[in-house]
């Protein structure tokens, strides 16, 4: 039951992070989501199918389907997953022949929820080139969504490690300007993607900083992006948000050596960083060896930067 709660934790935490907006659900999605955590998976179907039988298939039913897919994956029941996100898939394009996705938040995440969980009942019953194939075609079909970049990061997460870096726009930025990451060929590098309004970054700087100090070999950057709001969610011009973040940056940030901080929306779509902070250590040759959405601590993070920063020479592959 422990590590259920924890599956469940985890998720939430992972897949509900773009900003605080979305901890702000419909009460269904809470409902649902409290049994789920309290694996009474009977409770959860209960609840959507009586909101169905009242108010019909409609955006927070979708949500909250979506939910049932995520808690039965997290109980390693794919059969059952896959026939929640495929019924959440069918009931998210039958809406949208009346909308677009993004004019419900709901649907938004219901979709994106089902593409995630067929994606990893694939990966998870040994089908990962099938998954890889399903997730490509998604990122185009939904690639001018707000679902793009979580659907790169379920991609990323099956498939980036092992292979060359993306790009990372550095054209726009706080501070010292940053380096391309071809420009660092040949030195290893830390990618550190964080938002202003996010705690757990903040609270992931204290790990940075000390991973920093003690491995100078070790370029750190740290990619942001506006959000359309400053402190207390008060909306914001791109200027004035970006004054912000740069004071955000000085009072919680300025203890990573070394830290370049490039701006750009495009680098958490292409990385797929639709949770923060999100994580990646890419080795000399260019390559990504760890990407990572959520937080490491000190003992998680610190073999892995030792590792890439062994003499290329010293490697036996």
């Amino acid at each position: 039951m422990r590590h259920f709660a924890l599956l469940i934790g985890t998720m939430i935490l992972t897949h509900v992070a773009l900003a605080p907006a979305y901890a702000q659900r419909p009460e269904l999605v809470r409902q649902v989501r409290a049994a789920i955590g309290g694996n009474n998976f009977a409770e959860g179907e209960r609840l959507v199918a009586a909101h169905k039988a009242t108010a019909g298939a409609d955006g927070p039913y979708l949500e909250a389907l979506s939910w049932l897919g995520r808690g039965r994956f997290a109980a390693k029941d794919y059969a059952a997953a896959d026939r929640f996100a495929a019924e959440t898939r069918a009931g998210v394009l039958e809406q949208l022949k009346r909308c677009k996705l993004d004019d419900d938040s709901s649907l938004a995440l219901a979709l994106g929820a089902s593409i995630e969980v067929q994606a990893q009942v694939l990966n998870a019953t040994g089908r990962k080139t099938e998954a890889v194939a399903f997730l490509r075609q998604e990122v185009q079909t939904w690639r001018a969504t707000s679902i793009r970049t979580r659907i790169q990061k379920n991609l990323n997460l099956i498939s980036l490690t092992g292979r060359r870096a993306p790009v990372l726009e550095t054209k726009e930025h706080l501070g010292a300007a940053p380096p391309a990451l071809a420009a660092l060929r040949g030195k290893p590098v830390l990618l550190f993607f964080w938002a202003h309004w996010c705690g757990d970054c903040k609270a992931e700087a204290g790990v940075l900083a000390r991973i920093g100090q003690e491995y100078p070999g070790l370029v750190i950057v740290g990619p942001t992006q506006p959000y359309g709001y400053v402190e207390g969610g008060e909306e914001a011009p791109r200027a004035a948000e970006l004054r912000y973040i740069e004071t955000v940056r000085a009072k919680y940030y300025a203890g990573i050596p070394r830290m370049t901080v490039p701006v750009s929306e495009e680098n958490f779509k292409a990385w797929g960083a639709s949770t923060t902070p999100t994580l990646a250590l890419i080795d000399r040759r260019g390559i990504v060896r760890l990407y990572h959405p959520g937080k490491l601590s000190y003992e998680e993070l610190a073999p892995q930067v030792a590792a890439v920063l062994r003499p290329v020479t010293a490697k036996a592959h």
